[in-house]
């Protein structure tokens, strides 16, 4: 027997994007380990520290997550994590300042647009 979902409430979308947004940390942290193994190498300490850190942000995440993703169809809560893209872009421009082509953007408005496709069949 299937048991009847209810819809989820303004704060369960909140804690989603939330989890979303942590997750969005990993490839910032995962650059700047990237960035500080080009220009110190192997032995670089901050390499270590981003390397911790985005374990640390991945496990953080995959907490949270499991807890959110109770409360939605999975449907739904997989499609809203594509929302991780728009966050990426965000971190790329503000953090690393790179360029945002019309491409981008383009790509980023299909991404939302589909994320409010699903949303409007939940």
């Amino acid at each position: 027997m299937q048991e009847k979902t209810k819809k989820a409430s303004v704060k369960d979308y909140l804690l989603l994007h939330i989890s979303i947004l942590i997750f969005s940390f990993t490839s910032v942290f995962t650059k700047m380990a990237s960035n500080a193994y080009n220009k110190g190498g192997i032995w670089d300490i901050r390499l270590y520290l981003f390397l911790f850190l985005m374990l640390f942000n991945c496990f953080l995440y995959a907490l949270v997550w499991q807890k959110t993703i109770q409360r939605f169809e999975l449907s739904v809560a997989y499609a809203n994590k594509s929302v991780y893209l728009i966050w990426t872009q965000i971190w790329a421009v503000l953090i690393f300042k790179e360029v945002l082509t019309v491409k981008n953007l383009i790509g980023l408005v299909i991404v939302f647009a589909g994320v409010l496709v699903v949303q409007k069949y939940e």
